[in-house]
């Protein structure tokens, strides 16, 4: 059961990284840019210290992406703080619950004292998601393409009506995944993913 669970996590995490315009996405898109430190490592050393210190942190980092992508692709919008009394998509209702936050911004300054203005946080919450689901095997589950950049808006006002929300309806689902290009082997991969993960530790 744990493993076919994972089966469907793997897919979803696949499916989410996907999602949005990934051109010019590659592997290692960090290795000439900062050749003075692995970005791959330092995200994984990082994430699977965390997560070894709290198995919750999988499922938090996880869903974090996953509420990233939903809304405006996987461009790390959702980590934006409101400013001069604007909502932003963390501020909205479905993301007040989200957390891993400190996590992503351990990562972002680890990578900024040897990277300045290199990585984006984007690619950050890509590679912690994998990286957190992969602790339990000590290797890295699938490859994630790099090379996303940081969208400069958030609104909060996008959220609710991207954001597939518990309480919906099939139909409604249906819907929401086929308006981001997923079907419906999409939908149960990724609520699959996102909903039991939580539980398998």
């Amino acid at each position: 059961m744990r493993r076919s669970i994972f089966g469907f996590l793997f897919v979803s995490i696949l499916v989410v990284g996907c999602m949005g315009d990934n051109g010019g996405l590659k592997m290692k898109y960090y290795k000439k840019r900062c050749s003075s430190v692995s970005v791959e490592t330092t995200v994984r050393d990082i994430v699977w210290r965390k997560v070894s210190a709290n198995p919750a942190m999988a499922a938090k980092l996880l869903r974090l992406h996953y509420h990233d992508c939903f809304v405006r692709g996987c461009d790390g919008s959702i980590l934006l703080d409101p400013v001069q009394n604007s909502t932003t998509e963390k501020t909205a209702g479905p993301n007040r619950s989200v957390s891993g936050y400190d996590v992503i911004d351990e990562i972002k300054t680890t990578l900024e004292s040897d990277c300045p203005g290199i990585v984006s946080c984007a690619d950050i919450l890509a590679l912690a998601a994998r990286d957190a689901v992969s602790f339990q095997f000590q290797k890295q589950m699938w490859p994630v393409f790099t090379g996303r950049k940081d969208g400069p808006v958030s609104l909060a006002s996008e959220v609710g009506v991207n954001l597939p929300s518990a309480g919906a309806n099939f139909t409604t689902l249906v819907t929401q995944f086929g308006n981001k290009g997923l079907d419906i082997h999409d939908l149960v991969a990724l609520s699959g993913g996102v909903n039991l993960l939580p539980y398998l530790w």
